[in-house]
């Protein structure tokens, strides 16, 4: 059930409506029918002084990240699991399929890095998601193995990640955020699960 309501599409002003049009133009994959994410932009539509510097940061993160989206996919989709967030999770899917992550990897975030198939350096980057959410800090360990392949705007683009998904997480649940109907059809009946 939503708790704030998003502002239907017609309601949006014009300057909000071009700011999420320049958004998703610079964040676009190849699909037209990708889903518009109504219900979420509507509801940060109520408020576009958080909403403006808000996507603005995050447009960095979905189309200016030094992260492979394989990668940057896998934690959103860990953080997802974790926050226990459908919209979030539902969304993230669908970028991490076009990224040519498998459905059976996606099954596999649930598990984290116990899940068999990873590789040492995957594992090691679900295992960073899994200790920026539990203590805020990427152990040294984790650190290591992921220094063998991540320099330093890797380690900050993967910390305001975690972060800022961890975050999304927290507003759309607040909020109550619902599915979208052109997210769900991307999806059969109960296949939005979450967690092991």
């Amino acid at each position: 059930m939503s708790r704030i309501p998003p502002l239907p599409v017609d309601e949006w002003s014009t300057e909000i409506t071009d700011f999420f049009a320049g958004f998703r133009s610079s964040v676009a994959s190849d699909s037209d029918d990708r889903p518009k994410g109504a219900n979420l932009l509507g509801t940060l539509a109520r408020y576009p002084g958080l909403a403006k510097p808000f996507i603005t940061f995050n447009q960095h993160l979905l189309a200016g990240s030094s992260l492979s989206i394989r990668h940057r996919e896998i934690m959103i989709l860990r953080v997802a699991n974790r926050r226990n967030c459908a919209y979030e999770y539902a969304q993230h899917v669908l970028l991490a399929r076009s990224a040519g992550v498998t459905d059976s990897e996606i099954d596999d975030i649930a598990l984290g890095s116990a899940a068999t198939g990873w590789s040492p350096f995957e594992s090691a980057l679900l295992d960073a998601t899994d200790e920026l959410l539990n203590n805020g800090i990427i152990t040294d360990g984790t650190w290591k193995v992921l220094s063998t392949e991540f320099d330093d705007k890797q380690f900050m683009d993967v910390v305001f990640t975690v972060g800022t998904y961890a975050m999304v997480a927290m507003a759309l649940r607040s909020f109550g955020v619902e599915l979208d109907d052109d997210l769900l059809s991307h999806f059969d009946e109960g296949e939005i699960r979450l967690g092991a």
